[in-house]
């Protein structure tokens, strides 16, 4: 499996202007870490041409680097695509989706406990993002 990322792009107009594909705030595709600007990465299209001097993406995005979220090759409950950063919320609790140490987990909000997404997942459903939906971010309280 290619490894697909996403990006949040604030000014989504700058994506209509430029004619890269998105979907809200959000450019999908492949991540290309930058070498030559510290602080830029790139998420591209499909890629046009490949040589061994360059690569010629059929577009590209430049996002802040670090900023790639990346698809964790699971869906919700409802059959929608999880990636880093997500908000899921289950009958037992809210989280957000995280990647760290080769893995991803569910970081629970409000709590001290994490979970791998492994047995999570299929009981879950996406309800935001830390992007578009912060106000999901605190503590439930019932």
């Amino acid at each position: 499996m290619v490894p697909k990322f996403r990006a949040y792009i604030r000014d989504a107009d700058d994506l209509d202007y430029n004619d890269i594909p998105h979907k809200g705030h959000f450019v999908y595709g492949s991540l290309i870490k930058g070498k030559l600007n510290d602080d830029v990465d790139a998420i591209v299209g499909d890629l046009i041409e490949v040589t061994d001097e360059y690569v010629n993406p059929e577009w590209w995005c430049s996002i802040e680097k670090g900023s790639a979220e990346q698809f964790t090759g699971l869906k919700d409950a409802n059959g929608k695509e999880i990636y880093e950063d997500d908000v899921l919320e289950n009958p037992k609790y809210r989280s957000v989706v995280k990647f760290e140490s080769g893995s991803f987990y569910a970081d629970v909000i409000g709590a001290a406990n994490r979970f791998t997404l492994a047995g999570e997942w299929q009981t879950s459903v996406v309800i935001g993002n830390v992007h578009e939906n912060p106000e999901l971010l605190e503590a439930q309280h019932g």
